[in-house]
């Protein structure tokens, strides 16, 4: 198919290129998820998450599970999902505290390896932004 062979001697695809451009693009609103998802789970270890901040995290990782896969995170996609569960299933109207060790034990590990998921992916692209 034209358009995702590889172009020249560099050896950089087309389709590699337009997806590193779209990474820096919404690299921004990425970090940004990644951190609304890390409060999200401090505020379940502690007193709690408020609805808003459950309806706001829960979009968050969503949306991550959605579109990390396509900057190939498939790592990053699974964990957000594991996050999106965990926040569905502890925060049921009225009961928006953790209800187990384990659980916020997976909660945290789960926002920090995707942390460092992202992060990797910062670090290997082309013209990266430094943090």
């Amino acid at each position: 198919m034209e358009g995702f062979e590889q172009s020249g001697p560099s050896g950089g695809a087309p389709l590699a290129q337009a997806l590193d451009g779209l990474w820096r693009r919404f690299l921004p609103e990425i970090i940004a998820r990644v951190a609304l998802l890390e409060s999200a789970v401090a505020a379940l270890g502690e007193d709690g998450l408020r609805e808003e901040q459950r309806t706001e995290a829960l979009a968050a990782a969503h949306k991550l599970a959605g579109v990390l896969g396509s900057f190939g995170l498939a790592r990053g996609t699974h964990l957000a999902r594991e996050l999106e569960l965990i926040l569905t299933e502890q925060a049921a109207p009225g009961d928006t505290a953790i209800s187990s060790a384990a659980t916020l034990a997976s909660a945290v590990a789960a926002a920090t390896e995707l942390r460092a998921v992202v992060e990797s992916r910062i670090a290997s692209a082309p013209g990266s932004i430094e943090k």
